[in-house]
C-alpha cells in the first residue's frame, strides 16, 4: 500500500528527529555541548508543533487523549534544560506514530488487496466478435468471456462447459469451487480453470463484490467505542501523571524529577493499540468469509449473549431440494426423475430449478424437450425422447391423465414433514411417480449451535414467519432455548428487543423482512451469498459465504481480538505507571525514562498485532 500524505509526514518528523538526534550525539563527541543543545532543541519543535496541532484538533472534536502528557514532556524537558531527554522523546513519538501507522496498513493489507482486486474492464461478447469493454458499460444479459486468471467483473450465470473458481479472497475456501451450466457465479471469484462464458445477471456496481468493496470501505473508516473508552481512561492518566509530577518535585525541590515522571509517562501509540489490534480483528475475519463493517460490530460480537435465527435461507438451505424419488408402475426411480428433470429445463420455478440440479447432480443425460407448455402455478408439460411428460401437483396431474386426484395423490402423504411439497410426474397418460421435497436443515447446524453455546451463547431461538407446525418440526432436536413461529417484521424486532434484558443480542437473516431485525439487534448478521441486498445494508456482519457455520470463527475472532486490545492497553498503562513511580523516586533520568517508555510502547503495539495471527478453534498461549 503507498503512503498517505498525512503518513509521509510522520515519515518526514521521525526522519528529522533521528537526524538531529545524531548530530547531538556527535557535537557533544566532539566537545560542542552548546551546539548539541540547540541541535536537538531544534529537532524537537517541528515535532512538538506537529504534537500541539493535533492535540487541537481532538480538543475541537471534543476529545482529550494522551497526546497532551506527550507535549507536557517535551515541553518541560526543553524548559528545564533536558534537551538530550526531550529529542529522545520526539523520536520515540515520530517513531511510536510512524509505527502505528505502519501497524495500520499492515492489519489492512487483506483489505486493500480485496479492494485492490476490482477489475477494470471485462471481454464481451458481441455481435461483431470480442470487445474490451469497461465496466460500466455491462448491462444484466450480457455475455461475458471469463479468461483463465480473470476476476470475474459482474455477478452472472455460466453458460456453458464447467468453471472452476478460486472463491478464497471472499469466502476464505482454500480449494476452487466447480459450477456447471446455469450456476450462479459472484463477482470477485478468480477464474482457475479453463475459460468460459458468463451472462450477467447484475450490472457492475449491483454485483455481490462493488457491494462488499463498499463494505469493506465503510469498515475502514469506523471507530470503537472501545477506542473512545480509551481516549475518556486517558483524562484520569492525564490527572495522575501531572499529580505524581507535581507530588515529586514538590517534595523533593527537584524539577528533574517532574520532568523524567512527564516523559516516562509518555504513551505515544500506547493507546492506539486498541484500534490496530480490532483493524486486525477485522482484516481476520474477513479471510474467513465474515466482513464485520466496522469495529464496533467486532467489539459487540465479543459480547454476544442471545443468537435468534432465521429460518428460510438461515438455519435450513433456503431452496427445495429431493428427499425422496418414489416410482410407481415400472419406472425405475432413476428414470422418472430424469424424465421430470428433462422437461422442467424450460422452466424458471425454484422446484423446476431444484429437480434439474439434483439429475445434473446425479450424472442424468437430460434431453431437450420438445412441445414445452409451463402452466402457471400448476406444472409443465411436454415431450421428451418422444414420450409425454406431466410435472406437477396432484390435481393437475389428475386433470390431465383423467384419473382421481387421490390417484394421483401419495397415500402416506399425511405422513410427510411438514412443509414438504409432493410433485406428481405423469408419463404417456399414466401416473410414474412422486418427487418429494423439502427446505432441509443445513448440514451441521445441531454441531454448531452447541459449539456456539460453548463459546459463550447462552440462548439460542428460531424467529421465522412460517407455520409453526414447520418450524417445530425442522428444528426438532437442536436444542433451541425457544421457537417464535408466524412472525411479521415487526414482531422480530419486537423479539429482538425484548431479547436484550438478556444481554446483548445478535440476530442472523437472509430476507427483506428479516432487515429491520437485523438493524435492531446489537450485532445483525446477513447471509450475503444469496441473501437480500436489503439484509446486507441493514446487517452490521455479511457471511460472504452461504455458510452459517462463520459465526463460529467470527465470533471468536471478535473475543480474541478484544481480549489482545484490553491486554496491550492494562500492560501499557501498568508499567507505564510502574515506570513513574520509579522516576518520582529518582532511579529513572529522563533521558533512560524515555527510552523505558518507548519500549513499552512498541511492545504493546506488536501485541496488538498478535490479532492477525488468531487461528480459530486453537486456543492462543498469551504473550
Amino acid at each position: 500500500m503507498s503512503q498517505s500524505p498525512g503518513d509521509r509526514i510522520k515519515t518526514l518528523l521521525l526522519l528529522s528527529a533521528l537526524t538531529t538526534l545524531a548530530i547531538g550525539l556527535l557535537l557533544l563527541l566532539a566537545g560542542a555541548d552548546r551546539g548539541a543543545t540547540l541541535i536537538w532543541a531544534l529537532g524537537v519543535l517541528p515535532v512538538l508543533t506537529g504534537l500541539c496541532l493535533e492535540i487541537l484538533r481532538s480538543l475541537r472534536q471534543g476529545e482529550i487523549g494522551l497526546d497532551i502528557v506527550a507535549a507536557l514532556s517535551m515541553t518541560s524537558a526543553l524548559v528545564f534544560g533536558e534537551t538530550l531527554a526531550a529529542s529522545v522523546v520526539a523520536v520515540m513519538y515520530a517513531g511510536g506514530t510512524f509505527l502505528e501507522s505502519h501497524a495500520e496498513r499492515r492489519a489492512r493489507r487483506e483489505m486493500h488487496d480485496l479492494l485492490a482486486r476490482v477489475p477494470r474492464s471485462a471481454t464481451r461478447i458481441g455481435a461483431a466478435g470480442l470487445e474490451d469493454v469497461p465496466l460500466e458499460a455491462l448491462a444484466p444479459g450480457d455475455e461475458l468471456l471469463i479468461h483463465q486468471g480473470d476476476v470475474v467483473p459482474v455477478d452472472g450465470v455460466v453458460l456453458d462447459g464447467q468453471a472452476f473458481l478460486d472463491t478464497s479472497a471472499l469466502t476464505g475456501e482454500s480449494l476452487p469451487v466447480k459450477c456447471g451450466p446455469g450456476a450462479a457465479v459472484m463477482s470477485g471469484a478468480t477464474n482457475a480453470g479453463e475459460a468460459f462464458r458468463l451472462r450477467a445477471s447484475h450490472s457492475a456496481g449491483d454485483s455481490t463484490y462493488a457491494g462488499i468493496v463498499r463494505l469493506v470501505e465503510e469498515a475502514q473508516r469506523s471507530k470503537a467505542p472501545m477506542s473512545r473508552l480509551a481516549d475518556r481512561w486517558s483524562l484520569g492518566f492525564l490527572a495522575v501523571t501531572v499529580a505524581l509530577a507535581g507530588l515529586a518535585w514538590a517534595l523533593t525541590g527537584d524539577p528533574i524529577r517532574a520532568v523524567a515522571v512527564l516523559v516516562v509517562a509518555t504513551p505515544c501509540p500506547l493507546i492506539l493499540a486498541v484500534p490496530v489490534a480490532l483493524v486486525a480483528g477485522l482484516s481476520r475475519a474477513a479471510q474467513f468469509g465474515v466482513l464485520v463493517k466496522g469495529a464496533r460490530p467486532l467489539e459487540a460480537m465479543a459480547h454476544i449473549r442471545t443468537l435468534i435465527l432465521d429460518k428460510t435461507g438461515t438455519l435450513t438451505d433456503g431452496r427445495p431440494q429431493i428427499t425422496s424419488v418414489l416410482p410407481h408402475a415400472d419406472l425405475p426411480e432413476a428414470e422418472v426423475l430424469r424424465l421430470a428433470a428433462a422437461l422442467d429445463q424450460g422452466s424458471k420455478h425454484p422446484v423446476a430449478q431444484a429437480l434439474v440440479a439434483e439429475a445434473q447432480a446425479r450424472g442424468l443425460h437430460l434431453p431437450v424437450p420438445a412441445g414445452l407448455t409451463e402452466h402457471a402455478g400448476e406444472g409443465v408439460s411436454g415431450r421428451v425422447d418422444d414420450r409425454q411428460v406431466l410435472v406437477g401437483g396432484a390435481d393437475f396431474v389428475a386433470a390431465r391423465i383423467g384419473a382421481t386426484v387421490s390417484e394421483t395423490a401419495l397415500p402416506m402423504a399425511a405422513d410427510l414433514d411438514a412443509g414438504a411439497v409432493l410433485v406428481a410426474v405423469a408419463v404417456d397418460g399414466r401416473l410414474a411417480g412422486h418427487l418429494v421435497m423439502a427446505d432441509p436443515l443445513r448440514e451441521g447446524a445441531a454441531g454448531l449451535l452447541q459449539a456456539l453455546r460453548r463459546q459463550g451463547i447462552a440462548r439460542l431461538l428460531l424467529a421465522t414467519g412460517d407455520r409453526a407446525e414447520v418450524a417445530r418440526r425442522v428444528t426438532a432436536g437442536l436444542g433451541l432455548d425457544g421457537v417464535r413461529a408466524g412472525l411479521s417484521p415487526d414482531q422480530k424486532v419486537l423479539l429482538v428487543l425484548s431479547e436484550r434484558k438478556n444481554g446483548p443480542v445478535m440476530m442472523v437473516g437472509d430476507g427483506v423482512n428479516d432487515a429491520p431485525a437485523l438493524a435492531a439487534a446489537d450485532v445483525g448478521v446477513a447471509m450475503g451469498a444469496r441473501g437480500a441486498a436489503a439484509s446486507a445494508e441493514a446487517a452490521d456482519v455479511v457471511l460472504l459465504v452461504d455458510h452459517l457455520d462463520r459465526l463460529r470463527p467470527g465470533l471468536e475472532i471478535a473475543r480474541r481480538a478484544r481480549g489482545i486490545a484490553i491486554q496491550s492497553v492494562v500492560a501499557g498503562i501498568g508499567l507505564s505507571v510502574l515506570g513513574m513511580i520509579a522516576a518520582a523516586l529518582g532511579w529513572l533520568t529522563p533521558v533512560e525514562g524515555a527510552l523505558l517508555q518507548e519500549v513499552i510502547d512498541v511492545a504493546v503495539i506488536l501485541n496488538a498485532l498478535r490479532a492477525l495471527r488468531i487461528r480459530p478453534g486453537i486456543e492462543e498461549i498469551s504473550a
